[in-house]
């Protein structure tokens, strides 16, 4: 299917500035997702159009049976949908390392005007162990990449329905169109074992959206504790409005 290589080490930085509940989504796209479209569904899917039986063997009838039925190969739309999914994620990831740059620097700077003309401004968002601070600009990022996640999850979830029309693999399509001579049975190998997969990769599918949509909850109440504790005085200002992941 591919090296996910390249991938899994950008979403892997994302684990450290992410959230508890942000980890266990990126376990999940690692472990039930990329591990096995890049270990199993290949293998079981193998060539779908090769390994179709029709009762015809009248020329052009497979490729315009198989067509019709599969305009996209789920393995491809997985593909697809895993890649599309990450992006707002890898944009977060990109903001971090930028923040954490500019930050660095303005350290480096600090350190070297201090006693001449005082202290610079201090980082906001980053501390010297590279560790990030969720508030402001990072909050906003880090918010809305969950909202597009939860989106993109869905709308790839009804996209297969709308693609395929249907859900579990049937066993046999039937094609009445040109170039068949007339309406042909085409014959699906493994279905049983092919819908057994497409249920788990729309179970994850599913499963992911309402981790992104817990994420979001845990970030709004863990903001609502630190607004009282500030209110209550048991939170120092500089470090309130503040979710640190770790």
């Amino acid at each position: 299917m591919g090296d996910w290589s390249l991938l899994s080490s950008l979403l892997d930085q994302v684990q450290s500035h992410s959230t508890v509940v942000g980890k266990v989504w990126l376990g999940v796209l690692f472990l039930f997702r990329i591990f096995i479209l890049a270990a199993g569904v290949d293998t079981i899917w193998g060539d779908e159009q090769a390994n179709m039986d029709c009762n015809t063997r009248s020329l052009g009838c497979k490729n315009a049976c198989y067509d019709a039925a599969f305009p996209v190969s789920h393995t491809r739309f997985w593909v697809l949908q895993i890649l599309t999914v990450s992006t707002p994620t890898l944009i977060y990831l990109g903001h971090v390392l930028l923040v954490i740059r500019k930050e660095n620097k303005l350290r480096t700077a600090a350190e070297q005007k201090m006693g001449k003309n005082g202290p610079l401004k201090a980082p906001r968002y980053s501390t010297e162990q590279g560790r990030v601070h969720l508030k402001g600009a990072l909050l906003l990022t880090y918010m809305m990449q969950l909202c597009f996640r939860v989106l993109l999850e869905l709308g790839f979830v009804v996209g297969q329905y709308y693609l395929y029309g249907f859900i579990f693999m049937p066993a046999k399509i039937s094609f009445p169109h040109y170039p068949c001579p007339s309406p042909v049975d085409c014959f699906i190998s493994r279905p049983t074992e092919k819908s057994v997969f497409i249920v788990f990769m729309l179970a994850m599918a599913v499963l992911s959206a309402l981790l992104n949509v817990v994420e979001m909850f845990y970030l709004m109440v863990s903001k609502m504790k630190e607004k009282k504790r500030r209110r209550t005085g048991s939170v120092p200002l500089q470090e309130s409005d503040t979710v640190s992941v770790c």
